[in-house]
């Protein structure tokens, strides 16, 4: 026999992302997103993930019943061993059950779709056992063991069910407190580490926090906005410190981790979903403006999914405007920012070369990949 892989699913990570919901801790809010006519996200990008481990044949892969990895399997074409048991409705507890019960199966490669909370259930379950890899699926994903993107970590996995990946470097794992962050306060949390194989351009950094010394850079790049940008049209305003720069110069409160919407310097609403921007972008000409995450460089796909791909088609690539400091991009060592929208069609609109405005009347080209 040769490799063994493990699989978990958390099959409601990610739900409320489209819909403002900031995460899906509470199972109530993933009961109205889903009463709202919510897609669960994590299968399918789980699905996309195993694609890619098709053409293996010298593996096993061991995962949880149902919607928790069997399903996803099979719609991938992989046969899996399946073990343990499932209720009706899953529970962090049966992600760590699963995640323990691979462990227990000696796995040299735990594969996990969820996000920052799922992560977060792993690292209970397994600690420092095995290695494990994160298939981005919640909302935030700030934790450093995610893969860039689902086919990313396919090809990780591949990698090293193949054997030629075999290092691994411990990652953190970080989570906020969802119900804080809903009552607009941050308040993330290092619950410890998990080992991560090491692949440069397949793994996400770790979310990294705005130096204070940005702090008057931001407000150069929030002056250029205000004066240069805003005029009277529609503006989209993701989420990230030298965004809200631009809504504290105008006076005005920046949603946590929300998108709002600006008409000129006027705010036309506060923490938006999908359908609404959509349904603004539809009735007259808009702008998106975003920040790049510090750390990981990505514009789209990590706690900002109301910014879809069905948002960012009607808006137009060249409506999209990306703020940074000099030192946001510096620290991402040359590496490009990156887009997780779901929608490869979108991924290759986006990539390419952008202007980023870096301060009052000051813009660099860089690159965007997926």
């Amino acid at each position: 026999m040769g490799a063994r892989l493990g699989l978990v699913v958390n099959p409601v990570a990610g739900i409320g992302g489209r819909y403002a919901l900031k995460g899906s801790d509470d199972p109530r809010l993933v009961g109205e997103a889903l009463a709202r006519g919510a897609e669960r996200v994590a299968p399918g990008r789980a699905v996309d993930a195993l694609g890619v481990l098709a053409s293996l044949r010298d593996v096993e892969l061991v995962t949880w019943p149902g919607a928790m990895g069997e399903d996803e399997a099979e719609a991938a074409g992989l046969t899996a061993r399946v073990v343990g048991s499932l209720g009706e409705e899953t529970t962090a507890a049966d992600t760590q059950s699963a995640a323990a019960a691979m462990a227990d199966e000696g796995v040299g490669l735990l594969l996990f779709a969820g996000g920052d909370g799922t992560a977060v259930d792993v690292l209970e379950a397994v600690g420092d056992r095995v290695p494990v890899l994160g298939i981005p699926a919640g909302v935030k994903m700030h934790s450093a063991v995610f893969a860039v993107n689902p086919r990313a970590a396919g090809r990780l996995a591949l990698l090293v069910a193949e054997g030629r990946v075999a290092e691994t470097v411990e990652a953190e794992v970080m989570d906020v407190d969802e119900e804080a962050l809903r009552a607009g306060t941050i308040s993330p949390r290092l619950y410890g580490y998990l080992r991560v194989p090491v692949e440069r351009g397949l793994v996400q950094g770790g979310k990294a926090r705005t130096a204070a010394s940005d702090r008057a850079a931001q407000q150069a790049i929030a002056a250029h906005v205000v004066d240069r940008l805003l005029g009277n049209r529609l503006v989209f305003v993701g989420p990230g410190t030298t965004t809200r720069a631009v809504l504290d110069a105008l006076g005005l409160t920046k949603t946590v981790l929300g998108v709002d919407v600006l008409r000129g310097r006027a705010l036309a609403a506060a923490d938006a979903d999908e359908e609404t921007l959509l349904r603004l972008a539809e009735a007259e000409p808009t702008r998106v403006i975003v920040t790049p995450v510090g750390g990981q460089g990505f514009l789209f796909g990590r706690g900002n999914q109301q910014l879809s791909a069905r948002v960012l088609a009607e808006v137009g690539r060249e409506n999209i405007v990306v703020l940074a400091t000099e030192s946001k991009l510096a620290a991402l060592g040359g590496r490009p920012l990156l887009v997780d929208t779901g929608d490869p069609e979108m991924h290759t609109a986006l990539a390419g070369y952008t202007r980023v405005v870096t301060g009052y009347d000051r813009e660099v080209v860089y690159r965007i990949a997926f």
